[in-house]
């Protein structure tokens, strides 16, 4: 089941909707079979068994057979962030090397559906009775391992807390569900309430033609100085991007970055390959960004959107940590 993106909380009557935290990690369907053989299942349909073995190994010794879970796979940083990066190193790195990381640095399942209990197919129950039947069979299971339930409430005043306090530790927001709902495979009939909040950046390029830019690839100082890419805008606007065209210009000499861009250094979907096509300026304009929680070493990984640019800050005063990106 999908969730389709809000911008603010929906107006409902009180206890009718469920919130619980967005976690940033790796979507996944935990499929436990009567002879406790364990498929993990991603978004797309991809195998994840081999890249998280823990994982499996945990479902296979404590569910209970013909069982099928909906929930995410995250890993936690020392720092106490989740650390989406660190599953996307554990997704490429080999059979091998994944069963070595899962001992030093397991991650877990954090569970907060069910789909099959008691051996029947309960997609068609609301969501209220599937969370009871999630409930009791995770008080079965031990307390502290790879396997956790999934914050769950009805209080709205709670999910506002959640909201305003846990993106610190790289919780995107809050998926908000029907407590009604039945389980429908492929219909956004969630709704997720992504935290964003703004911050400046160095524009250091743009991509499309200079009269009208499509995107721009955006920058931040580190302590050394160095100008280190940290993502890119969505496409602008037919105004924005009249308005922000006049006040980009050229790089003649020296610039910071190579062209193209090697894939990944400004974000964009996991797994894609392809380097970026650019034209470099000279990184003197400073504008306002809204970004949400999802970063990778400093960088974001989705795009951000473009408020406004901000000619009167000094573009060296916008530094960022100093392992921004590669």
């Amino acid at each position: 089941m999908l969730a389709r993106s809000i911008t603010a909380f929906p107006q409902a009557c009180p206890g009718t909707l469920a919130y619980e935290p967005k976690l940033d990690g790796f979507r996944c369907l935990a499929v436990l079979t009567g002879d406790h053989t364990v498929r993990l299942q991603s978004r797309r349909g991809a195998r994840l068994n081999d890249a998280f073995p823990e994982v499996a190994a945990a479902i296979a010794a404590h569910v209970p057979p013909h069982t099928v879970l909906d929930g995410e796979i995250v890993c936690w940083a020392p720092t106490g962030r989740l650390d989406f990066g660190a599953l996307q190193r554990r997704n490429t790195a080999g059979h091998r090397q994944a069963a070595l990381l899962a001992r030093s640095a397991p991650c877990h399942y954090a569970a907060f559906d069910l789909l099959r209990g008691d051996g029947l197919d309960v997609r068609d129950r609301p969501l209220s009775v599937r969370r009871a039947m999630l409930e009791e069979l995770f008080a079965a299971l031990p307390s502290a391992g790879v396997l956790a339930l999934g914050m769950h409430t009805r209080q709205e005043d709670t999910a506002r807390g959640w909201y305003a306090s846990m993106h610190v530790a790289g919780v995107e927001g809050l998926v908000i569900k029907p407590v009604g709902s039945r389980y429908q495979g492929g219909v956004r009939g969630w709704m997720k309430l992504k935290y964003r909040s703004s911050a400046e950046a160095v524009a250091g390029g743009f991509t499309g033609p200079a009269r009208r830019p499509e995107t721009l690839l955006l920058g931040r100082f580190d302590e050394q100085g160095r100008l280190r890419v940290v993502g890119r805008t969505t496409r602008l606007g037919g105004r924005a991007a009249a308005e922000i065209a006049p006040l980009l210009t050229p790089a003649l000499g020296a610039h910071p970055w190579p062209v193209p861009l090697p894939p990944g250094w400004a974000g964009g979907p996991y797994g894609r390959r392809d380097p970026i096509a650019y034209t470099r300026i000279r990184p003197e304009l400073v504008v306002e960004i809204l970004a949400d929680t999802a970063r990778d070493k400093g960088r974001h990984r989705h795009p951000v959107r473009l408020l406004r640019p901000r000619p009167d800050l000094d573009p060296a005063h916008v530094a960022g940590p100093d392992d921004a990106v590669a």
